[in-house]
């Protein structure tokens, strides 16, 4: 079976990675412009909009488990909210079951003693990171890819997809899957497959390096902050970046930066902190905030679109390599697949 994934980032990666394992001959295409390299790279649980989509994340997290690349599970440390609300957003994950901790001061500072400590914190102890270049790299390693490529739709026969038109020519296929984030609307245009999407710029700044600062994800009321192993701090430019927000500066880069800056000089007030980047991005969110993935219009045609990819691509990959290669889901995948299925929008107008 011949498959082309249009779309390089860490959706098609790992899509790219469960059906290598079942011997498909798999093609990805990188059509590059993608949100990957513009992610923050954490992988939780603790932001979701319905309880469904809890449990889709929290099963992201067991996936990223179950592919074996290198990882780093270091938890997260949170404290969007504070006093009455913190205790009552700790209750609220225990009722889930969510591995949470209560964090008091002193067991803060014991924990990151850089931080300008908020007093109180909620620790998500099953929390972690995926560096988004380099595990995109690691699933994509041993994979056929095409750079440069311009892909101006799909093409069928007979209500079946036969592959992909490019400007080079067409390029032959049994299955095709975009996964190209905020193009795949106009890609799935060409079959007459809709897509409905918000319109959300975002994007990351990178400081110079330092020594160790900081052990964990740490989530603010003014962000969401990260170090990596070595040693970059990473912060979204946006400071409630999951959400829709309108700001007449935010095409202003260095601006940006420099807010972002600012906010962590705060969190760190004893550490020397300079901006060295910032990646400027559109981020892939569907019409009603929630993923799309599952077959979608032609037979043999999939999609594969969401916010965050990171935390939910390896379940993505999982539940749509079942379905590309015409396994039974169980019952509990066949639930979570209808749920998440693009016919959704078939009816509604936006």
């Amino acid at each position: 079976m011949k498959v082309i994934i249009i779309g390089g980032g860490i959706i098609g990666a790992a899509l790219a990675q469960n059906l290598k394992l079942t011997n498909a001959d798999v093609t990805v295409i990188d059509i590059g412009g993608g949100a990957t390299i513009a992610s923050f790279g954490w992988l939780n649980a603790s932001f979701f909009l319905n309880h469904d989509h809890f449990k889709l994340r929290l099963a992201g997290l067991d996936a990223w488990r179950r592919l074996g690349v290198p990882l780093t599970w270091s938890g997260a440390l949170c404290w969007e909210k504070k006093g009455k609300a913190l205790e009552e957003q700790f209750q609220s994950f225990v009722k889930l079951g969510y591995h949470t901790e209560f964090i008091d001061e002193k067991s803060f500072l014991e924990l990151e003693p850089h931080v300008c400590s908020p007093g109180q914190a909620i620790r998500f102890g099953s929390e972690g990171v995926a560096e988004p270049r380099e595990t995109t790299q690691a699933l994509l390693r041993g994979v056929k890819r095409l750079r440069g490529i311009e892909v101006l739709g799909i093409t069928t026969k007979a209500g079946h997809v036969t592959g992909v038109d490019t400007v080079q020519g067409q390029i032959l296929a049994d299955r095709v899957i975009v996964a190209s984030g905020t193009g795949s609307p106009s890609l799935l245009k060409s079959v007459d497959v809709k897509l409905p999407m918000q319109h959300n710029s975002g994007g990351i700044m990178r400081t110079a390096r330092l020594p160790v600062r900081l052990s964990h994800v740490l989530v603010t009321p003014e962000g969401e902050v990260r170090q990596d192993k070595d040693g970059f701090i990473w912060t979204p430019t946006k400071v409630q970046h999951h959400k829709i927000t309108t700001d007449k500066n935010e095409k202003k880069l260095e601006l940006l930066a420099d807010k972002a800056i600012i906010r962590l000089r705060k969190l760190l007030p004893t550490t020397k902190l300079i901006w060295e980047e910032l990646i400027s991005s559109s981020r892939p969110i569907p019409k009603d905030g929630l993923p799309v993935f599952g077959p979608a219009g032609p037979e043999g045609l999939f999609v594969a679109v969401t916010h965050s990819g990171m935390t939910l691509a390896a379940v993505i990959a999982e539940l749509l390599c079942s379905q590309i290669c015409d396994r039974k889901l169980s019952d509990d995948q066949a639930n979570i697949a209808v749920s998440y299925d693009i016919n959704r929008f078939k009816n509604k107008s936006f």
